[in-house]
């Protein structure tokens, strides 16, 4: 029997269930067309209510179709945010510090994430978990510094990311990710670790469930200066 004649055919891409960060890049565009004056205020609301009742990827295209935004110029790309914050953006001192000497300290769960955190991992651990953290900010810092211990930081699959750092005998590793959204938080992550470790990646499943809202309050703001 010739098992690949009866394999089921892979969906194709338009036949795929929508996510929140597609939806959120439809919408994205959307605003951007109403801006440019592409698209009038009537048929922006009505585009983007289909974008939210969109089921698969397929059916959020429809609403793109015609506009350049969607057919991007071979070799043009939207550039990603700085390497570094804002200036001004980030006060000096921290707005809170974690601190695990001999012992082990975690944030995780729904927590508000400052724009300065400080993480110490001195024969210790540290975790940080901002999957589920709620972010008044969009762009956080944390500062790692691990002598024999390990610093562990895990962020939404839907955010920017950025690293500096080094090592010395240990390892600093920082999983660089782009956000398709400009509303998206942006973390910088920097520090050493020293005979330690410092990593900090994306929590596979993960989205910021909030981005969608910023979307949403920036579209409404966006219509009432065109009515």
């Amino acid at each position: 029997m010739d098992l690949h004649k009866h394999a089921p055919a892979a969906p194709r891409t338009t036949e795929l269930r929508a996510s929140d960060a597609d939806r959120d890049r439809v919408a994205d565009m959307l605003r951007e067309a109403l801006a440019e004056g592409r698209l009038t205020a009537d048929e922006h609301a009505e585009r983007v209510e289909g974008v939210l009742a969109a089921k698969t990827v397929g059916e959020l295209d429809v609403f793109v179709r015609d506009l350049p935004a969607a057919h991007p110029r071979p070799g043009h790309r939207r550039p990603g945010p700085p390497t570094a914050p804002t200036a001004g953006a980030i006060p000096a001192e921290p707005d809170e510090n974690v601190v695990a000497v001999f012992s082990s300290a975690v944030r995780k769960g729904r927590w508000r994430a400052n724009r300065r955190i400080h993480a110490y991992a001195v024969f210790g651990s540290v975790e940080i978990d901002l999957s589920e953290a709620v972010f008044e900010y969009q762009q956080v810092v944390i500062k790692a510094f691990s002598v024999f211990g390990s610093v562990e930081v895990r962020v939404p699959e839907n955010v920017s990311v950025r690293g500096a750092g080094g090592s010395v005998l240990g390892s600093f590793e920082v999983h660089t990710l782009d956000s398709g959204e400009p509303e998206a938080p942006v973390i910088y992550i920097d520090g050493w670790a020293v005979l330690g470790s410092v990593e900090a990646r994306p929590k596979r499943g993960k989205i910021v469930a909030d981005i969608l809202d910023r979307v949403h309050r920036r579209v409404e703001k966006g219509l009432r200066k065109h009515v």
